[in-house]
C-alpha cells in the first residue's frame, strides 16, 4: 500500500492504473482512496471526487460511478451526488474495468495523419460513415478505429471505444480528430462545442460547385426531415425548421 496525505489518492492495487496517476490517464479498473483535508468540508462529494480524479474524470462519471454504488465513505456506500463532505472522511472508489465496445473492430484501411497515445487524427474519404447507425451497423469509421487502435483505446466514459467529437457526412472527406481517452475527449469535447469561439480551434470547409449559380448570394430556409429511405435528410414538408 502506497503512503498518503491529504491531497494524494492512494492506489491500493498494485498496477490499477499501468502507466497513469490521478492526474493524467484514465483509471480504469481497481480501488482508490482519498483521505478528504480540512478544505473539503461543505463540499458536495461529486464536485469534490472529480476534482481529485484528475482532469480526464468528468463529473458526470463520478455521479454515474456514485449511484452505481462505486463509493464508499466511511465504508458505507454512497447513492447520492450531494453528499456534503467533512475534513477526515476516508473515501475510497472502485473503478469498473472498461466494458467492451459494441461495435466491432473491422480491418478497414484508414489514412492516419497522426497519432499519440491521446489522440489520432485521420483523413475520412468519402462514402465512409461515421457512426453504426440505421442502414449501415457496420462497415463504419468507429469498426475501423477500433481494430487500427486494439488496445491502446483506455475508455471514454468507461465504455471501450474511440471518442469521435465531431462528425463528417458520409460522402464528405476530411480530417478527423477523435479521442483515445477520457482526457482527450473531454478536452476535445469542450473546444469542438465552443467553435473555435475562445481556444485555438478552427475549423475550414471547401465546397467544389459545378456551374455558375443563378445568385451571388442567398438563404436556404425549408424544413428538414428524413429521407424517403430513412437514411438520409431531405427537404420534406413535415420537417423541422
Amino acid at each position: 500500500m502506497s503512503a498518503h496525505n491529504e491531497e494524494t489518492p492512494i492506489l491500493i492495487e498494485d498496477g490499477l492504473m499501468e502507466g497513469g496517476s490521478p492526474d493524467g490517464g484514465s483509471p480504469n479498473g481497481g480501488s482508490i482512496v482519498l483521505e478528504a483535508g480540512p478544505d473539503a468540508a461543505g463540499q458536495r462529494l461529486d464536485q469534490w471526487l472529480a476534482g481529485k480524479l484528475g482532469p480526464d474524470m468528468s463529473r458526470s462519471r463520478v455521479q454515474m460511478l456514485i449511484r452505481q454504488g462505486a463509493v464508499k465513505v466511511g465504508g458505507q456506500p454512497v447513492n447520492e451526488t450531494k453528499r456534503k463532505m467533512a475534513a477526515g472522511d476516508r473515501v475510497s472508489v472502485d473503478m469498473p474495468q472498461p466494458e467492451p465496445a459494441e461495435p466491432q473492430g473491422e480491418n478497414i484501411p484508414l489514412d492516419v495523419l497522426y497519432e499519440d497515445n491521446e489522440l489520432i487524427v485521420i483523413d475520412k474519404p468519402p462514402g465512409l460513415v461515421v457512426h453504426p447507425g440505421a442502414g449501415n451497423w457496420t462497415g463504419t469509421l468507429v469498426n475501423a478505429l477500433i481494430h487500427h487502435c486494439g488496445d491502446s483505446l483506455s475508455g471514454i466514459g468507461g465504455v471501450r471505444r474511440p471518442g469521435i467529437v465531431h462528425r463528417l457526412d458520409k460522402e464528405t472527406s476530411g480530417v478527423m480528430v477523435v479521442a483515445k481517452t477520457d482526457r482527450a475527449h473531454k478536452s476535445l469535447s469542450e473546444a469542438f462545442a465552443d467553435h473555435g469561439l475562445t481556444g485555438d480551434l478552427k475549423r475550414a470547409y471547401l465546397a467544389l460547385v459545378w456551374g455558375i449559380p443563378m445568385r451571388p448570394t442567398g438563404t436556404v430556409d425549408e424544413p428538414l426531415g428524413r429521407a424517403a429511405d430513412r437514411v438520409r435528410r431531405a427537404v420534406v414538408p413535415e420537417g423541422r425548421d
